[in-house]
């Protein structure tokens, strides 16, 4: 089929989701790169949706999807099999106490969902807290702790959606005296405004702790440790959403270790499933035993599906034995220094920022008035692209092109640096015409 074609079939029969298709028939995936029809390598610098954290086609899954699809795939919801069980095991040995208590589900919103359920019914309460450059979901629930995008033109959200604003360090306006950021006050107030919006039904602050889709924004040293005893001042619940910074991806096995900080709830899923769909929910007993008490349902089509349960335990394998959080850790000190090195050397290069291997690069027109500089962050996108280079921006109001990385946490030391390499020569193309 050629490529006339294909592009006219996906234009007459495809809805867009968002946002426009990369200009790229994608054929194969293996590592840290996708192949386009034409063989031409293109370095996968985003994890696919900032998932694949063993990069594409790992042997171990594989191998683990060949040998579930042959023998055990799906089940009766209501049936249990002897993967699900340990996978809910192994992530009550590796999180901390009291999570102990799992559903095995299949995406982010859906995990989110569960949460959100389930903190509104164990609470008694309605009210739900996110930060507002969030992304939680696109179901309903979740949808409506969404701030970052896709809020206007469906009507309504659920009633009881409240917002913190979102620690900025590079935009917001709370400053000290030296000009760093003052997130402390920032929080402060924006309790103070969150207190007087609530009805007193606050139930969940549901949380990311780096805000990828907002921005590549990382909550700061302390920050989570005074949410959560705001939120246990107010009866509330802190549910921690680490789709994208779990599994090894920050430097540390989940970004909350960084912290101290034990949510109530924690959401886990792109990385936990390299790039299949797997997602969990983990509680405690006590928040569990209370909401099946009350009458808890969140009965879906694949939940505890045991092919899902076997590729998060591949994953878990795989990340514990070859030590990729500590990987993470080093190879995130050296794409962190490379990035420092473009700030200094660009102007266009606003703010560097993040954690691990998720970290974000600000484009503006000039350091000096930090305006947002959209068109060059299309023309980056597209430069790198042609270099053999898949970064993902995004584009907020008020809020400079943001590049957002995420590479496999297998990515080699070569394949890291070849990256930026590239960056770098797109960006300073983009910046020449």
């Amino acid at each position: 089929m050629g490529d006339d074609t294909f592009w006219t079939d996906a234009e007459q029969h495809l809805i867009r989701y968002g946002g426009g298709f990369t200009p790229r028939i994608i054929a194969r995936a293996a590592g840290c790169y996708v192949y386009d029809e034409q063989d031409r390598a293109i370095l996968d610098f985003t994890s696919g949706q900032m998932s694949a954290v063993l990069g594409h086609s790992h042997p171990e899954v594989v191998r683990t999807v060949t040998a579930s699809i042959s023998t055990l795939d799906h089940l009766y919801s209501g049936m249990l099999s002897r993967p699900v069980v340990e996978l809910a095991r192994r992530l009550a040995t590796s999180l901390p106490e009291p999570l102990t208590r799992m559903q095995l589900l299949s995406t982010g919103g859906e995990a989110n969902e569960a949460a959100i359920k389930m903190a509104k019914l164990s609470t008694g309460r309605y009210e739900v807290v996110a930060l507002d450059r969030s992304w939680h979901g696109m179901t309903t629930g979740a949808a409506g702790a969404t701030f970052s995008a896709g809020r206007q033109g469906y009507g309504p959200p659920p009633v009881g959606n409240l917002t913190l604003p979102a620690p900025d360090a590079y935009r917001s306006p709370f400053r000290r005296p030296d000009g760093s950021h003052d997130w402390e006050t920032e929080l402060e107030w924006g309790f103070a405004t969150l207190d007087r919006q609530s009805s007193g039904s606050l139930a969940a602050c549901l949380v990311e702790p780096i805000l990828s889709s907002g921005g590549i924004l990382e909550l700061p040293e302390g920050y989570l440790v005074r949410l959560q005893e705001k939120c246990r001042e107010r009866g509330m619940l802190l549910v921690v959403d680490e789709a994208q910074t779990g599994l090894g991806r920050t430097g540390t096995m989940y970004a909350v270790e960084r912290d101290g900080v034990v949510p109530d709830i924690i959401t886990l899923s792109k990385t936990l499933g390299a790039g299949l769909p797997v997602a969990v929910v983990v509680t405690s007993a006590e928040i569990e035993e209370r909401c099946h008490e009350r009458g808890h349902l969140f009965f879906t089509t694949h939940s505890s599906d045991p092919l899902a349960a076997a590729v998060a335990l591949t994953v878990l394998d795989v990340v514990e034995r070859e030590g990729l959080a500590h990987r993470a850790k080093v190879l995130g000190k050296e794409l962190g220094d490379r990035l420092l090195d473009l700030h200094e050397r660009y102007d266009v290069v606003g703010d560097v920022r993040g954690r691990g291997l998720l970290q974000g690069v600000e484009l503006v027109t000039d350091k000096e008035s930090r305006t947002p500089a959209d068109a060059l962050g299309r023309a980056v996108t597209a430069a790198a692209l042609d270099l053999g280079l898949h970064i993902n921006i995004v584009q907020l109001p008020g809020l400079g092109g943001v590049i957002r990385m995420a590479p496999p946490l297998t990515i080699s030391e070569t394949e890291l640096h070849d990256g930026v390499d590239k960056l770098e020569r797109a960006i300073a193309g983009a910046v020449a015409q």
